[in-house]
């Protein structure tokens, strides 16, 4: 269930797309704001979820089975969502996948609950788009493939009739849909993706982050000019420079246009493993700390139930959403006092199941008290054999080095901040 926080302020805009890093320090101003000011952005329902407008980032993924195998898919969205995925994307290749996929709700709402369900359409997808809208909470289109616009490698201009004439056949196809999900109170995402470029927005603008947000821009002015506002941007590439500056260019040209709408961050096809991880943080992290994104999914070539916990530690290490511990702990040297490797996994594994917690566990005296001052409780070694137990700044008690976890898990029980694990 999403809760409201407190009112955001908004990202003032860039004069550019600029990539340095400003290191002038301003030594007239003493106070630091550590809090990031999430770029204001109109609210999007999908479902009984809430995307933008102030609401906590959202967490997606989408679901590997064939919507054809309707058991497999309701399996598949109900194992993501009980993991915490919000939103569940599936992909819906035919007028048959699209009907599928009315079953796939109608027994998520019978067996389960009613899951918010994103279609992913894709090439010349108007019927498939208008079947699947009956059934899904938000319809996600590619800008670049929603009408095929066939190459011709001996062209040498684009004339603005020729331009023109796909414009008015883009319109003409995208109508239908823009009203069905008007009427019907949907949601759309336009998702644009660096390696699906429309052929005259390559032609006229090149593989840039430029082409991807012209390309945005002409599907959104079509939804406003049927006065339909639901709308979620994506601008996805592999490569994160390239995804970074589609992003920030987005926001700036939104900002330019008096547009609010919320923005869906990933970095696609970011592959698996740790570089993967890594990749995907290093993406929608940076953007996320500038204020930019309302919701995110992270793509890795592994099973969609792994993509859950990145998410949601890309946004618990920014302060976006606490849905878990926070460990803090040093990384080790000559001073500490016992097997702090050992001993945060210990700590770990009895207190992972807690939500919203700040637990520190440093091994000596001058990591303990200054640099866990933030932390909710302490587990520090400040004598041979022995560990002391915090509770904020405060020390409560010493304890013989092998009755450490448990004495923090009886503080933690005493403050009635403990449940037991399911």
């Amino acid at each position: 269930m999403q809760t409201l926080p407190n009112p955001v302020a908004p990202l003032a805009a860039a004069s550019s797309i600029d990539t340095t890093i400003d290191t002038t320090i301003d030594t007239t101003d003493t106070t630091i704001d550590t809090t990031i000011h999430r770029r204001k952005t109109r609210p999007v329902k999908v479902g009984d979820i809430t995307i933008g407008g102030g609401y906590p980032v959202v967490v997606q993924s989408m679901i590997n089975e064939d919507t054809h195998d309707v058991d497999a898919a309701v399996a598949a969205i109900r194992r993501l969502h009980e993991m915490g995925c919000e939103i569940v994307r599936v992909t819906v290749p035919s007028l048959g996948h699209a009907k599928a996929v009315g079953e796939i709700k109608a027994k998520l709402k019978a067996t389960y609950r009613d899951v918010p369900l994103v279609a992913d359409v894709h090439h010349n997808g108007m019927k498939i788009a208008l079947e699947v809208a009956k059934h899904v909470d938000k319809v996600r289109i590619n800008p670049g493939l929603y009408v095929f616009e066939k190459p011709s490698s001996d062209r040498t201009e684009y004339t603005q009739a020729e331009f023109d004439a796909i414009g008015e056949k883009i319109r003409e196809t995208l109508e239908p849909l823009v009203v069905s999900l008007r009427e019907q109170n949907k949601a759309m995402r336009i998702g644009v993706n660096h390696g699906s470029l429309a052929e005259r927005m390559l032609f006229t603008y090149g593989d840039t982050p430029e082409g991807m947000v012209e390309s945005a821009l002409e599907f959104i002015r079509i939804c406003e000019s049927l006065d339909f506002y639901n709308i979620v941007i994506s601008l996805k590439a592999s490569r994160v420079p390239v995804m970074l500056a589609a992003y920030r260019l987005m926001a700036k040209r939104m900002d330019e246009f008096g547009m609010d709408y919320p923005l869906h961050l990933g970095v696609t096809e970011a592959g698996d493993g740790e570089y993967g991880r890594i990749k995907s943080t290093a993406g929608i992290g940076t953007l996320l700390a500038d204020g930019i994104g309302d919701t995110i999914r992270v793509s890795l070539t592994e099973a969609p139930e792994k993509e859950i916990p990145v998410c949601y530690s890309i946004l618990q290490a920014l302060g976006l959403r606490k849905t878990m511990v926070e460990y803090v702990a040093c990384p080790s040297c000559g001073r500490t006092l016992f097997n702090l490797e050992e001993v945060l996994h210990q700590v770990r594994e009895a207190t992972k199941h807690l939500t919203g917690l700040d637990i520190a566990v440093m091994g000596c005296i001058v990591n303990g008290p200054g640099e866990m001052a933030d932390a909710d409780y302490g587990y520090v070694g400040k004598q041979p054999g022995y560990i002391s137990l915090y509770r904020g700044r405060e020390e409560i008690k010493k304890v013989p080095e092998d009755q450490g976890v448990e004495a923090l898990i009886n503080l933690i029980k005493a403050d009635g901040r403990w449940f037991d694990p399911d």
